[in-house]
């Protein structure tokens, strides 16, 4: 069912358009070649992409710092796969990750031409968590800068998704009126709720078809977003 009214959309980035994975993935094995650690990237990885995210949880809730994110998922995912690495290497691995992360930039199925399907009809936006420094890096080397009006990250705002007060600025930013605005990302609490509370319409990215509100507009790519836009 296509929506009437709708004149800006707001995407969120990881997960959503860029591949946070797939680039996660490509950046540890580099950074851990350039830093000399014969670790298994496969075993690493699946320790460390949830507990990521659990992280990401934290910080979201304001109960961590980004400095303790970046130190304690990698902390963390090490002793998960009883692998002594020092406070130092750690340290240097986090900074090398983040120097590394925007140079690799798969971008989820379909981005570009969803992309191009809305640029003509909508203005489109970014509202994401992430750090600046990284955010932007990725939206340049990715080449879909140019398709976004305006971008609000968590620090230009203060606050991060599900916080009504990012939502608020990103909509002020962009001059967009609520009611005719929509929110679309992977994380049903951070951006679909978020959005919905503070009366902006929302569509979630659940690639994995997960068990939320069934009343919430969702789809499994983002290509099915033609359904509504």
């Amino acid at each position: 069912m296509k929506l009437n009214g709708i004149t800006d959309v707001f995407f969120d980035l990881d997960h959503t358009l860029w591949d946070f994975d797939k680039n996660s993935g490509l950046t540890f094995n580099k950074v851990f070649k350039l830093n000399g650690l014969n670790v298994d990237l496969e075993l690493f990885l699946s320790h460390y992409e949830p507990i990521n995210l659990n992280y990401w949880k934290l910080y979201r809730e304001e109960k961590i710092q980004k400095e303790a994110l970046r130190f304690n998922r990698l902390n963390d995912a090490f002793l998960a796969i009883d692998t002594h690495v020092d406070e130092h290497t750690i340290l240097k691995l986090s900074e090398d990750y983040i120097t590394h992360l925007s140079t690799f930039n798969h971008l989820l199925d379909n981005t570009l031409e969803i992309l191009n399907y809305l640029r003509p009809n909508y203005n489109l936006h970014i509202i994401t968590n992430g750090f600046q420094e990284v955010q932007h890096g990725k939206l340049i080397n990715s080449k879909i800068n140019d398709y976004f009006k305006t971008v609000t990250n968590s620090e230009m705002a203060g606050v991060k998704k599900p916080n009504p007060e990012i939502f608020d600025f990103a909509l002020k930013v962009a001059h967009a009126n609520v009611d005719q605005s929509i929110m679309i990302g992977d994380n049903y609490e951070a951006d679909i709720l978020g959005a919905i509370n503070v009366g902006m319409d929302a569509i979630f990215l659940d690639i994995n078809s997960s068990q939320s509100d069934q009343n919430i507009k969702r789809v499994g790519n983002l290509y099915e977003l033609k359904k509504y836009l």
